[in-house]
């Protein structure tokens, strides 16, 4: 459920085709994103997800999709 909001969000985000977005999808290399697109997300994760915004600590942990995915879910669960 969280990776396929995710994958719809990210594609929205950053203009790319949500069936390219696997678990393994790097936000640097994968999606060209910059530490700006990061904020971006993490405002945005804030509005779908309703988790606070992600600190610089968080951002700097998650390379991958997949990253963001067991992030948010200790999150959520949490």
């Amino acid at each position: 459920m969280i990776f396929k909001q995710l994958k719809n969000l990210l594609a929205e985000q950053f203009g790319v085709d949500v069936d390219t977005i696997t678990m393994d999808t790097t936000f640097e290399d994968d999606l060209g994103a910059d530490s700006l697109d990061l904020v971006d997300m993490s405002m945005a994760l804030e509005e779908v997800f309703g988790v606070e915004e992600l600190s610089e600590e968080d951002i700097a942990g998650i390379t991958t999709v997949g990253d963001l995915v067991h992030f948010l879910q200790g999150r959520l669960e949490g």
